[in-house]
């Protein structure tokens, strides 16, 4: 089968929201390769070594690929696209010089390749990822392993977003918490959560296609009974619990976590608010630093109490509670 390749060369700030454009687009799939510079200030208290570049993408770029099936009208899509790129400005996002090239390529080049870069990691003190084709035997007591096939549409968990997410849940988790996990993806979160010791997740998503993706990583993880994926959005969890639907979860709950783009989270702060319980937590990360600032105002207006902001190279996850 052949795609089209369209590849968009940008800065990294603006890879979430370019990322978000071509699935919406109807990309069948899309890969993102940041800079791997030395020069680029990464964690390595898990044991991480880099001596060589990874690649030869300028600091700060990123390089996004999106792959459109064969009969897709590449010339309304692509004019689309660019078009919603510019407009990035108006939102304080710095997209740099961006360059476009369109292809067209053979599915055996691209489907699987990347497959080869995605190995085993550490990413906390206790979990770590691995990909279901590769063999690992954990290295350390009390490591803990999500078992994660992230599908053509998703990421491998590594994005600095998401092991920010996952290391601020395994400081902030107790133990027998009910979370709602909004726009839950391949389910990483979820599963994270319930390994570290969460009684249940409520999974949500409004792609059809992530709600696939995260049943089959709750099964992978032998967690169909921890976690409930629903295509759905926040409130409307309210409606399916009155009507008696199996959400494994009682509304309002103790905490909810979020993985998403700063300009969703400003839309979700009042929602999230009206389904956590009197001090409950809100975890949100995917916030770029340049949204920091409009993000935390934003938060205590709606009535929450930072307790906590953790980074991660130019990525912020706030954990609030609820007034």
């Amino acid at each position: 089968m052949l795609w089209h390749e369209f590849t968009i060369q940008t800065t990294e700030e603006s890879v979430e929201m370019i990322s978000n454009f071509l699935h919406e687009a109807g990309a069948g799939g899309v890969s993102i390769e940041e800079s791997g510079t030395l020069n680029k200030v990464r964690d390595t208290k898990y044991g991480e070594f880099y001596d060589k570049p990874l690649n030869d993408i300028p600091e700060g770029q990123a390089e996004i690929k999106g792959y459109f099936s064969e009969e897709s009208d590449m010339d309304m899509i692509v004019p689309i696209l660019k078009q919603r790129i510019e407009e990035l400005s108006q939102y304080d996002i710095d997209t740099g010089e961006v360059r476009y090239e369109l292809k067209i390529v053979d599915e055996d080049a691209w489907a699987n390749a990347w497959k080869q870069y995605f190995k085993p990691i550490r990413i906390s003190n206790t979990l770590t990822i691995k990909p279901t084709w590769e063999e690992y035997t954990p290295e350390v007591e009390g490591e803990k392993i999500i078992h994660l096939d992230p599908g053509m549409a998703f990421g491998t968990g590594t994005h600095p977003t998401t092991t920010l997410c996952l290391r601020t849940l395994e400081n902030v988790i107790q133990g027998g918490e009910e979370i709602i996990d909004v726009g839950t993806g391949s389910g990483i979160l979820a599963i994270g959560a319930i390994l570290l010791g969460a009684k249940h997740v409520l999974a949500l998503d409004l792609d059809t296609v992530a709600v696939h993706s995260a049943k089959e990583n709750a099964t992978l993880n032998e967690m169909e009974g921890s976690i409930t994926v629903k295509e759905s959005d926040l409130l409307s969890v309210f409606k399916h619990q009155q009507e008696g639907i199996n959400l494994g979860v009682t509304v309002p709950v103790k905490m909810v976590v979020a993985n998403i783009l700063a300009e969703v989270i400003l839309l979700l702060i009042d929602d999230v608010y009206q389904v956590l319980e009197p001090e409950g937590i809100f975890i949100t990360s995917g916030i770029y630093k340049n949204k920091e600032q409009v993000v935390q105002e934003a938060l205590i207006a709606s009535n929450f109490e930072i307790i906590d902001v953790n980074r991660e190279e130019e990525w912020i996850a706030f954990v609030a509670r609820k007034r």
